[in-house]
């Protein structure tokens, strides 16, 4: 059994019943099982896809995506969702370190792959919509109307099925690797996080190129027979009228969307009284938000969770989000959590350590990196190098983040890969990179800069080193020139102190 069986059941269950709405079109579970067993097998007869093989995708949201997930499932292929937000460069580096047959695009993000096909070796190109030296989507379909559906195979529990890439300390990007029962077990997660069942409706618009967007609320629902409202990408106003007109009962926010909506014009007449929950995270969320949330009558819970663990791990429930303002809440139902102290000892109620994790929605590994992959899996448990605390009632704080990782607008920033970039300006004698707190953002990033003795450079000079090499969000907002940078006793930069200095 594996996932596509969600969606054959929920068609033998209600056929009928709406599994997507996308830009004024209905998709119902029984015309998503036809579209997931026709892709499959398109994939299997037109491109040789088989278990094991990789196949990316960048794309904004859609139904394609889905039925690309659930064809994966089926023929136990590994989906790998790209960050349309990155740079050619930091692309190329993704694709080829998982090594893709097949690489699905959208056409706003032809002429980006255009820019590294050179470099992508052994892959197959399909284009949605069709172009110039590309495989077209819809008779890549083609070939699969004339084919009976594939056989399902008996997949093992453990059987990959999204490489999900998230940045590393060292500024290279590491592919977490679940399997088809991680995401199936963090679907039973979610369904007790929200009391999900098929009456639902969840609306969709963070990327699900981010677990946070594909599987808090998404493939539960599916997950659940439920219907998911999907927009192609958020927009507040946008947001906010699809709330007016489909009255959805599950939302998944982060802090930065949470406040594009609170100051939209249409926010006054938007009446959230369909909404039974919404569920924020990917960062502490401040509580002025949460309240502003709680005045509209809205029930604000919290998650915590990484890529590694599909995301949800520990949570607060809606009952408990104005009771509990600020906490993450508990471990999620099938997931064990606990705060360390740097020798492993478990450390008691309110004494801050790592966070630990252990359920079977963690990932099976990092993909091609042993190293990594030893350093974070120890015993059965995630490390997740994140500090928290657990309260009496065993609810968690997180108090501090990965290192120096920042976290502007619900994005993750490591400052290593801006660091590597100034290194190679020959005016820049050293740097750090920083996030400061916004009250918008979460926090934006600040390059605080010395120069090299005689020269002239100015902020624009160093803005400019990012264009193209980096994705458009990690730029920093600020240049900061300072005549020397903290450091300790040892030579290495005090971060904390660099943080003070850019507080202003």
């Amino acid at each position: 059994m594996d996932m596509s069986h969600w969606i054959e059941r929920n068609a033998a269950f209600h056929g009928a019943k709406a599994a997507i709405v996308f830009e004024g079109e209905e998709i119902s579970y029984a015309a998503f099982d036809r579209r997931i067993k026709r892709l499959a097998a398109a994939l299997e007869h037109g491109l040789g896809i088989g278990a094991g093989a990789r196949l990316a995708h960048i794309d904004y949201n859609s139904p394609e995506s889905l039925d690309l997930l659930f064809a994966c499932a089926r023929l136990g292929a590994i989906l790998v969702p790209l960050n349309w937000r990155l740079a050619a460069p930091e692309l190329s580096y993704i694709i080829k370190n998982c090594s893709p047959s097949a690489l699905f695009a959208g056409a706003e993000f032809h002429s980006t792959i255009d820019s590294i096909r050179d470099d992508l070796k052994g892959c197959r190109f399909v284009l949605y919509g069709g172009g110039e030296g590309w495989q077209d989507y819809d008779t890549l379909l083609e070939m699969g109307d004339a084919i009976a559906p594939t056989q399902v195979l008996a997949h093992e529990p453990d059987t990959p099925v999204l490489i999900v890439y998230t940045s590393g300390t060292t500024g290279r990007p590491k592919g977490a690797v679940l399997s088809q029962a991680a995401i199936a077990w963090n679907a039973v997660n979610s369904a007790h996080l929200h009391d999900l069942t098929s009456a639902d409706t969840v609306l969709t618009f963070l990327p699900m190129f981010h677990v946070g967007g594909l599987n808090i609320q998404t493939t539960p629902a599916l997950h659940a027979g439920a219907t998911v409202i999907i927009q192609r990408r958020f927009e507040p106003g946008a947001a906010l009228a699809a709330i007016r007109e489909h009255a959805p009962t599950l939302l998944v926010n982060v802090p930065a969307t949470m406040q594009a909506m609170l100051q939209h014009a249409d926010w006054a007449k938007t009446d959230f009284a369909s909404i039974r929950v919404l569920m924020s995270g990917s960062t502490n969320v401040p509580v002025s938000l949460i309240r502003a949330y709680l005045d509209k009558g809205v029930a604000v819970g919290q998650l915590y969770g990484l890529s590694e663990t599909a995301p949800i791990a520990i949570a607060l429930r809606g009952e408990d989000g104005a009771r509990k303002i600020g906490s993450a809440g508990t471990a999620a139902l099938h997931c064990e959590a606990r705060i360390v102290d740097n020798a492993g000892n478990e450390l008691g109620a309110g004494e801050p350590g790592e966070i630990l994790i252990r359920g079977p929605n963690l990932l099976n590994e990092y993909w091609n990196d042993a190293q990594a992959s030893r350093a974070a899996l120890k015993d059965g448990w995630f490390h997740t190098g994140d500090i928290g605390l657990c309260d009496e009632d065993g609810y968690f704080t997180i108090v501090d983040r990965k290192k120096d990782m920042i976290i502007s607008g619900s994005e993750n920033i490591y400052p290593a890969e801006l660091e590597a970039v100034l290194a190679e300006c020959p005016g820049i004698l050293e740097a750090a990179v920083v996030g400061r707190p916004d009250n918008k953002w979460g926090e934006v990033v600040v390059a605080v800069i010395v120069r090299k003795e005689g020269q002239s450079l100015e902020p624009g000079d160093v803005l400019s080193l990012f264009e193209g090499t980096l994705a458009r969000y990690k730029h920093p907002r600020e240049i900061l020139f300072v005549e020397s940078l903290p450091r300790n006793v040892m030579g290495k930069i005090l971060k904390f102190e660099v943080r003070e200095m850019v507080k202003g």
